[in-house]
Parts: C-alpha cells; structure tokens; sequence
C-alpha cells in the first residue's frame, strides 16, 4: 500500500465535519428547540429522539455488514458516501423546520420522522466513513494520527455551528432579548448546515477516491449478503473481551457527555443566566479544549499506551463536570457580576473537555486493532461492522443523552417555554445536580469495565506479524488467542 500523504488525511479527516454539525446540532440544539423552544413536552421529546437512536441499532451493523462485503468498482465506502450527501442535507434542513400549527402530536410525529431519517441517511455515511479510516494504513501509531485528523474536523466543524449560531442566528432582537428562545432562528441553521454538510461529504469522496485501487476487497468467496449475517457478525464481535469491554465503557461515557450538552442550552439560559450568545460560548469552549488536545494525545500516544490514556481521559472528564455546577450551588463560585463569572466558567468547561479529549483521540484506533485481533481469529475483515459500532456509540450520546434530559426536565418539574430568570431555584439547583455529579458518575461507571481490555502495542506487533504471514500465505497464525 503506498504511503499515506497528507493530502489524504486531511480529504478524509474533513469527511467528519459533518458528523461534527449533525452531532452539535443535534446535542445541544435540537432537545432545546422542540423542548423549550416549541413546547414539546420533555419526556416526548426525548422519546422521540430514543425511537432514532433504537433504529440506528438496527441500521448501524446493517450498514457495516453490507459495506464490508459490497463489490464494486469504486470500492466498499465509497459508494454510500456519494449517496448519503444529498437525502443527508435535505432532511437534516427538514428537523429543524417543523410547520407551524402543529400540536403536541404533530411536533412528536415530525421530530420522531425526520430525526429518523437524518440519522438513517447519516449511517449510510458515516458506517463506511469510519471504516475506510482503519483501511488506509496498517501502522498502529499511523492510525491514531488519522482518528486525530478525523477528530480535528469533526470538532472544527462543530465550532463552526456553535460560533455562527451564537454570532448570527442567535442575535438579541427587539421580541427575543435572548435569541436562543427565537423560532425563527432554527429552521435557518438547518438550512445553512445541512448544505454544508451535503458539501463536506462529497469534497470527502472525491478526496479519497485516489485510494480506492489500494483499499481492501471482500474475498471472491465471500457469502452473500442476509439479514442474518449482521446479527452473527454482532455477535461474534461481542465475543471479543477487549471490544466488550471498550464499547460498554465507551457508550457510557458517550450517553455521559451527551446528556451533559443536551441539558446545556438549558444549563446555559437557566443555571449560569447567558444569554443567547454566551450560550453558544460554553461548548464552543468545551470543543476548543479538545480541539486543542487532540494533537497533543495524538502526540502522547506515541509513549502512552492506549488503553492508559483512554481512562485518564474519562476520570478527568468526570472529576471536573462533577465539581463545575456545585461550586456555584454551594457559593464557591464567582458571582454573576463579577469579570471573573465568565471566565472561570469557560476555563472549567475547557478544562473537562481536554481531558475528554484522549478517549476521543485514541477510540478509533483502539478499535482498528481490535478489528485486527478479530479478523487474526475469524479470518474476516469487519471494519464496518466494529465501526458501526462506534458510530452507534456516537449517536448514543444524543439519542440517550437526550432522551435522559428529557426525563430529568420531567422529573424536576422543568417548566416548558419558561422565561430566563423566572425559574424557582430549588428547581435550577436540580438542573444543575443533574447536569453535574448525574452524568459525571454515569461517565466514571465505565472506567471500571476497562480492565478487561487486552490489546497493547506489543500485542498489536504480534497481531500485525500473524496478518502478514497469512495474507502471504507463507504461515498460520500461530499467535491468535481466544478473547
């Protein structure tokens, strides 16, 4: 395989961009605007967005299955990422631009519908999109560089729509001191972003069309595809130990971090007191913290194993979302007046974003190398099926995420279309409690299940070693080990 330029890393990371926009816009904005915004009731809300994510569990591993065994002239990726980009834009446009008039179920019914359909046109996407990233190179450090490209648009994108929305969408106007609580102002961020993301995807394809005679090919004797073969690939893919335990922790700091930016608009307007600017401020914050991070793992992770960093990441994480919301609650924060307010609250969101920076760094290559250890002992590349898996653990951080802040804002009584300034604040203290030690105690429940993942770079050597023999058929693989 030729080696990798830059040029490609850079065409391929920039494919992740419109993850980054569908996942901002989808954490932090979407349960706000139906919720708050539109009068949604928050646990309808946040079924809406469950029933999308239930249906990614389903379409995720299909995806994957049928990518991994596509024979085509332009390879196994490339196709769904040339076919996702337009019914990706359109209906992405369409989430954010209900009609007016609808009622409670109306709003239910066309969140639910069009949520579905943006996810699903987003897995056509982004199952293939991930999978072609553990195929461009074998090289075990080589691999977390082009997770780290991916991660640095993926991010960059996202601060994009976060700066934008705050700067132009969510302008004070004469009816909305806060531009946040504006309904018009949403329908014009899902046209804006959804052409972008339309534009990303397809400069992706081309970028990386070079590669295609270089990439992988399903073997001539491969079986063909049925609904029955993506249930035996999951399964035989949980019966790897080091990817149950990577992806159990991995989704519960996901599920962690999105209900921590689905409950942010609200944390933002009603906890800290921002208006629609500043609101958009503190993720923007928390992205340049792991925008910033991301070489600086990537660079570690040349002297740090893996699976190391991924836990530190995650503890540190934790530690500080725990500690950000109480040190106001209990009056150890500055006050609202003070020029320190702001500052010390965007310094604290940047801080726990850095640190979650590492396990968003090093999980794709982490999983790369667990396909390696799986096709060493089945004899079948799986990129797209493990990375199905790691696209479903994405979108677990806004379809859970949000169907958990749904029902918090329910349990507490949140009071829908509220006023800024309005709420009791036995009812904004538990906002914060929940937004705090809630989801810093479901991200560090995770950590623990780490302890079964086996993979290091010695291991990977020797991985690495057996995969060669056997595509030369000069060996067996006579290192393969059960997980």
């Amino acid at each position: 395989m030729p080696k990798l330029g830059l040029s490609t890393k850079l065409w391929y990371g920039l494919g992740q961009g419109a993850e980054g926009i569908k996942n901002a816009a989808f954490t932090v904005l979407l349960f706000f605007f139906y919720s708050q915004v539109l009068g949604l009731s928050g646990v309808l809300t946040g079924i809406a967005l469950f029933i999308a994510l239930a249906f990614d569990a389903i379409t995720d591993p299909l995806a994957g299955s049928i990518s991994d065994s596509l024979k085509h002239r332009w390879g196994r990726r490339h196709p769904f990422m040339y076919a996702s980009a337009l019914p990706l834009g359109i209906t992405f446009a369409l989430v954010f631009s209900p009609p007016q008039g609808l009622g409670e179920t109306g709003l239910f019914v066309w969140l639910t519908v069009f949520t579905v359909l943006t996810r699903g046109a987003m897995t056509l996407y982004h199952v293939p999109h991930l999978a072609l990233g553990a195929e461009l190179t074998d090289d075990y450090g080589e691999r977390t560089i082009v997770v780290a490209y991916r991660t640095f648009f993926q991010l960059f994108a996202a601060a994009l729509l976060f700066l934008i929305t705050g700067e132009v969408f969510f302008r004070a106007t004469a009816e909305f001191e806060n531009g946040q609580m504006n309904p018009a102002a949403y329908p014009q961020i899902g046209i804006v972003f959804g052409a972008a993301m339309l534009v990303t995807i397809l400069v992706s394809a081309l970028g990386t069309h070079s590669r295609i005679p270089f990439l992988r090919k399903p073997p001539e004797n491969s079986e063909p595809f049925t609904l029955r073969r993506p249930a035996r690939e999951v399964r035989e893919a949980l019966e790897n130990t080091s990817f149950r335990a990577f992806f159990s922790c991995l989704v519960l700091f996901y599920v962690a971090r999105g209900t921590s930016l689905a409950l942010g608009t609200h944390m933002g307007t009603y906890f800290w007191g921002l208006d629609g600017r500043q609101v958009m401020l503190v993720p923007l914050c928390g992205l340049s913290g792991i925008l910033i991070s991301t070489p600086i793992w990537a660079y570690l992770s040349r002297f740090i194993e893996k699976k190391p960093m991924f836990m530190l990441g995650i503890t540190g994480f934790s530690a500080l979302t725990l500690l950000l919301p109480l040190l106001k609650i209990w009056g150890w924060f500055p006050p609202l007046e003070s020029d320190a307010y702001l500052p010390t609250l965007f310094a604290i969101v940047f801080l726990a974003a850095f640190a979650g920076g590492a396990p968003t760094v090093v999980a794709g290559s982490m999983l790369a190398d667990i396909a390696d250890e799986h096709e060493l002992e089945r004899g079948r590349r799986q990129e797209g099926v493990f990375f199905g898996a790691l696209s479903l653990a994405g979108k677990a951080a806004s379809g859970l995420g949000s169907a958990f802040a749904g029902f918090v804002i329910t349990l507490i009584s949140f009071p829908l279309q509220a006023e800024p300034g309005t709420v009791a604040e036995p009812t904004v203290n538990a906002l914060g409690y929940a937004a705090g030690p809630g989801v810093a105690l479901l991200a560090a429940a995770g950590i623990s299940l780490m302890a079964r993942y086996s993979l290091d770079r010695a291991r990977h050597a020797e991985i690495q070693k057996a995969l060669r023999a056997q595509r030369e058929g000069t060996a067996s693989a006579p290192c393969a080990r059960t997980a």
